[in-house]
């Protein structure tokens, strides 16, 4: 059980986040669960508030426990480029901004109703040195991140627009269901009328 104290988190909020620790084999102590309950805020953000905005520095990395969050680029032209969607049990954040402490090219703003955890550098750091299995597990997270980043720019640049999709479809079912279409194409980098097509083909083919 947590002490109830101002400071720290009170157990029901903390849960999902050392559940999604333990689901990777990450498992703390009661002294160690004081520690993670102090260096994390709870926080509830309205759809459509933003996250981070274009030009300020990324104070947190942020969990999210319950809602949906998008990750994107507005470029010269007003144009919005969408880079990620984060779901419950899902990170988002600029690390770059987060840890070089440079304003950060990203707005991250709330599909829905979202609520999260959320941390800053400066108390991560002193959780992945005093307690050595969210060290590893933060590792592990960041370099999955690369992968993941260059895994998305291959598929931008060797697969059709049609693979493109049904790719994001299969391993991103719940956020299909969840986000309006022209995001989705934003994403992809297809524009949303070839989207409605190809969406419309394959989902007759699976008839």
């Amino acid at each position: 059980m947590l002490k109830a104290t101002a400071m720290a988190l009170q157990e029901e909020q903390l849960k999902p986040l050392l559940d999604h620790y333990a689901a990777r084999g990450v498992t703390f102590g009661n002294d160690e669960i004081e520690k993670i309950a102090r260096a994390f805020r709870h926080k509830k953000f309205r759809k459509n508030q933003y996250v981070l905005q274009q030009g300020d520095v990324s104070r947190y990395e942020t969990y999210v426990v319950k809602g949906l969050l998008r990750t994107y680029l507005v470029d010269e032209k007003g144009q919005e480029h969408v880079m990620k969607f984060s779901i419950e049990d899902w990170w988002a954040g600029d690390l770059y901004s987060y840890y070089l402490e440079e304003p950060t090219s990203y707005n991250i703003d709330c599909l829905e109703d979202t609520e999260v955890l959320q941390i800053t550098r400066d108390e991560l750091e002193q959780l992945k040195a005093t307690i050595i299995g969210l060290n590893h597990y933060y590792e592990i997270l960041y370099r999955n991140s690369v992968i993941a980043y260059n895994k998305r720019v291959a598929a931008s640049l060797c697969l059709t627009a049609t693979e493109r999709y049904i790719k994001f479809i299969e391993r991103y079912p719940e956020i299909d269901q969840r986000v309006p279409n022209h995001q989705i194409a934003s994403y992809l980098g297809i524009a949303p009328q070839s989207l409605s097509r190809i969406r419309g083909q394959y989902f007759r083919g699976k008839k």
